[in-house]
């Protein structure tokens, strides 16, 4: 995400250059400290939204998962009062709540992947801005120091040339939506056959479910 990438881009800055660079050493350490101030409090927003977003998945699961359950046991009544239609009604929303209980471990585990990736730019970020708060003074001094002395540094910024990975991942992103797109409208374009030979199994799994509920239930 962009947030990270600005979070990375301040830790990778070198608060040497930087004032080597600057005409006004001064203003140059407090813009960048002020720089990570913001960030700073941008990241600790996102971890918090992040969170929540994650509670919220754990949330709908579970309430997926409830439902499952709730009509699982109203099966089991359709069967105890020999209601077939309705059990295998109820069934069939039943394995529906369970399969979207399902979806929601891989969201629940990216989730949680994101706020760990966060909860530590979040404490990387806090530990380099107190090292530039602390060392702001001294490096101010120290590169008046050095102009003092000398004319002729020739330190500069390095700076890795990220413009074409960029461009490249920003492409490889185009492509890869291009063929979801394409694959989207050819799926929706074929003919029902898979729908149609999926709708069978489902209902043989139904049947299945209802034999063996019927069984555990002790009816005929």
């Amino acid at each position: 995400m962009a947030l990270l990438e600005r979070v990375a881009t301040l830790m990778r800055a070198n608060l040497n250059d930087l004032i080597d660079k600057a005409e006004d050493p001064e203003k140059m350490i407090k813009q960048v400290i002020l720089d990570m101030q913001n960030q700073l409090l941008q990241v600790k927003t996102q971890v918090a939204i992040s969170i929540a977003d994650q509670h919220l998945l754990e949330k709908k699961q579970k309430e997926s998962q409830d439902r499952a359950s709730e009509w699982m046991r109203k099966a089991e009544l359709a069967v105890d009062k020999k209601q077939d239609d309705l059990a295998r009604g109820a069934l069939e929303r039943s394995m529906s709540y369970k399969q979207m209980a399902e979806s929601f471990e891989q969201q629940i585990a990216d989730q949680k992947t994101q706020v760990e990736n966060l909860k530590t730019a979040l404490r990387k970020l806090e530990q380099k801005l107190a090292e530039a708060e602390a060392k702001s003074d001294v490096l101010v001094a120290r590169h008046r120091r050095s102009r003092a002395l000398s004319k002729t540094s020739d330190a500069r910024l390095s700076m890795g040339d990220s413009s074409k990975a960029a461009a490249f991942d920003r492409m490889k992103g185009k492509v890869m939506h291009a063929e979801a797109v394409s694959q989207a409208k050819s799926e929706m374009a074929s003919d029902n056959l898979e729908e149609r030979l999926a709708a069978l199994e489902k209902e043989e799994h139904i049947d299945k479910l209802l034999a063996d509920l019927k069984t555990r239930r002790g009816v005929s």
